[in-house]
């Protein structure tokens, strides 16, 4: 039988696998997630069970996901007699939320996440109808600055992540936390999930179309990145802006979350 002291396969390129090792980072990971007996955890990339047995010391209930099969069967052998974890082989990206825990019951999501598919697997769980109360991940530190962005340094990513939460970086984290080590620094984000998103969007594609728009020519002022993006002359973008308050001078960067609301409100061509 397995244990996750026995000597582990090696780490796959392809899926990316850089191991947590560093036990002080793996504190502040469970000290963001502010866990208590009674959480339901939703682990993505469990891979050899580090970050799992410091939250199975601490929660009720984990769900350890690993989308390498070998890894998969070994956590499983690890695990066996712990009734408080639950190992399922699947890919984070296209999971059933609902089969790993039950509608309705809340439940907190911690991950190291590999660099490839880190924005894919936080969108689909903040867009997901039984989202997570909080999220605490690890993923590369540039990506973690553009989510956490203010108005200045927006970006697809920023809106995308801040209309259905709040997030904030924890602390960032040295290549030689890891094994194999990246060759990038990380840092770990928390994000506090909203019940609903904080911009009406019925939807949601609709209030997307117009943020892509707006970020399809960033350097240009955003009367000529809405009129690129969605076909129209630049004189119509300047109505919608104008409607919704927003100079047509500005770039899409500047735009605050409630003045991309008040845009979806004034825009017609979407």
């Amino acid at each position: 039988m397995a244990t996750l002291e026995s000597r582990p396969p090696p780490p796959k390129k392809s899926l990316g696998q850089n191991f947590l090792v560093d036990t002080r980072v793996r504190a502040r990971i469970l000290a963001a997630a502010d866990l208590a007996p009674d959480d339901v955890v939703l682990e993505i990339g469990s891979g050899r069970g580090f970050l799992t047995r410091g939250l199975a010391e601490r929660v009720g209930r984990v769900v350890a996901i690993e989308i390498d099969g070998e890894l998969t069967q070994r956590l499983s052998d690890a695990f066996d007699e712990e009734p408080r974890v639950t190992v399922v082989e699947a890919d984070a990206r296209e999971v059933d939320i609902d089969t790993l825990v039950p509608v309705g019951k809340p439940y907190k999501l911690v991950a190291n996440l590999p660099y490839y598919a880190a924005s894919p697997i936080i969108r689909r769980f903040l867009e997901a109808e039984h989202k997570p109360r909080v999220m605490v991940v690890m993923l590369q530190r540039e990506v973690a600055r553009t989510m956490c962005a203010i108005p200045g340094k927006m970006s697809i990513l920023s809106v995308a992540t801040q209309v259905y939460g709040k997030p904030r970086v924890v602390c960032s984290v040295p290549p030689r936390a890891f094994k194999p080590q990246p060759k990038i620094t990380s840092s770990v984000v928390r994000i506090d999930v909203y019940d609903e998103p904080i911009v009406p969007m019925d939807p949601p594609e609709k209030f997307f179309a117009v943020v892509r728009a707006g970020f399809s020519t960033p350097r240009k002022q955003i009367r000529n990145s809405l009129a690129v993006g969605l076909g129209i002359p630049p004189t119509e973008s300047e109505v919608m802006l104008f409607e919704a308050g927003i100079d047509p001078r500005r770039r899409a960067q500047t735009l605050t979350i409630d003045e991309w609301s008040s845009l979806l409100t004034s825009a017609v061509h979407v």
